[in-house]
């Protein structure tokens, strides 16, 4: 299949990881470029629709286009909904946030029924599993991995262990990959921030009320 990505090199790199050489790629970092290459390209991967949902406007009259939208810190819904135009072509969300494409199960997301076959179909020829979750903001691992981030920003601002500790505790007490601050340079405190702001304020659920230390040092990076 030819894959058009629509990020960062990382982006590009991400894609090749995850489903192999089998397919030919191409990368552009902008839409306008992008759109070029769309009758070409049998799947799309669109990296950065999150931070320009503006340009949805580019999949308004291509009706043959089939693209994954980056959509953790919003939804598929969202992104068509706030978009004026018609959009006639097939759109999947997917877990596009640095390291979460590069797992065993892509994480996808539809907004109209009838795409789920279709949705079946593609990920046959990417020759990846899939799971289907709910369309909204955060999705499901972000959610989870998010938070547990958050409680740990919360765990080291009150003294209770070092971010070393901490980490290691998580890595040996729930095996999983990375301890929480390791995983948040990896992903990007931008990114854990913006989702974690944009899942309070879709829910209201203090669970995901963000620790004063992690805005802290949001900002910080910001303003650096």
């Amino acid at each position: 299949m030819n894959i058009l990505v629509i990020g960062k090199d990382s982006s590009l790199d991400e894609c090749k990881i995850k489903f192999g050489p089998a397919h030919s790629y191409r990368a552009v970092n902008s839409h306008q470029e992008a759109e070029k290459f769309f009758g070409n390209s049998d799947i799309i991967f669109d990296f950065i629709i999150d931070k320009h949902p503006e340009q949805m406007e580019v999949y308004r009259d291509h009706p043959k286009v089939i693209a994954f939208l980056n959509t953790p810190k919003t939804s598929l819904l969202n992104l068509v909904v706030g978009f004026k135009g018609k959009i006639s072509c097939t759109l999947f969300g997917f877990n596009g946030l640095p390291s979460f494409l590069n797992r065993e199960i892509l994480e996808t997301t539809i907004w109209r029924d009838q795409d789920k076959e279709k949705l079946q179909s593609v990920c046959e020829q990417l020759q990846t599993k899939h799971l289907l979750v709910d369309d909204r903001v955060g999705m499901v691992t972000p959610r989870v991995v998010f938070m547990i981030i958050n409680e740990a920003y919360y765990t080291f601002h009150e003294g209770t262990a070092s971010r070393e500790d901490i980490d290691l505790g998580m890595k040996l007490g729930t095996n999983y990959p990375y301890g929480p601050f390791e995983w948040s340079k990896i992903i990007g405190l931008h990114n854990i921030y913006e989702l974690l702001s944009a899942v309070y304020e879709d829910t209201k659920d203090e669970r995901y009320k963000i620790c004063p230390l992690l805005k802290k040092e949001y900002l910080s990076i910001k303003v650096g």
